[in-house]
């Protein structure tokens, strides 16, 4: 029984120290930014924020018009975010001409910002691509697209906000900025 006290006294001290230790830890590490947490805003807040093409887009799964959008032919470089969420999607690296009229790209910026679903609305099957945080509907993607990965990600401008790579610091899109300068050249001085 006495060896019991003991241990459990034991136990407590090392519990106390083992706390007070990972207490002091926590004092000297610098402070992480405060992690920004997405919350969907309510239908009638989207349909505010957005032009009627963009809500019906985006929260109606319509599709815009080919060739009468604003990305299809932007060649600038920059990134491509949800007009929702400001989740980052696509970067102008991975665009192309797919000569469908829509913007077209062979893989997502960021593969986690993207779900994808597969229907058959229109009597075949197609897979649909919606923005992770924001569920926006953004397009579809398919399996005729260029290497490396034979994918083209069709989708509709009006899903998505332009970030010009000599905007990204001041838009809040900085890590993608090293994407966009150029490459130091081996051996140069």
């Amino acid at each position: 029984m006495h060896y019991n006290r003991i241990a459990a006294a034991a136990i407590s001290l090392l519990l106390i120290s083992g706390s007070a230790l990972a207490q002091d830890r926590q004092a000297a590490a610098p402070a992480a930014a405060p992690r920004k947490v997405f919350v969907k805003p309510s239908d009638s807040e989207i349909k505010k924020k957005l032009t009627p093409l963009q809500y019906s887009v985006t929260q109606r799964e319509a599709t815009e018009t080919p060739f009468r959008n604003v990305y299809w032919d932007n060649h600038e470089p920059g990134i491509y975010v949800d007009i929702v969420s400001g989740e980052p999607l696509f970067s102008s690296l991975d665009k192309y001409d797919s000569g469908t009229g829509w913007p077209s790209f062979t893989r997502p910026l960021e593969p986690t910002n993207i779900r994808t679903k597969t229907d058959r609305l229109l009597g075949f099957s197609r897979t649909e691509v919606r923005s992770a945080h924001a569920d926006s509907h953004l397009g579809h993607v398919f399996d005729d697209g260029p290497q490396p990965t034979g994918l083209r990600y069709c989708m509709n401008s009006a899903s998505m906000r332009f970030i010009p790579a000599s905007q990204l610091e001041a838009e809040g899109y900085g890590q993608y900025a090293q994407l966009f300068k150029p490459k130091a050249v081996k051996g140069a001085k």
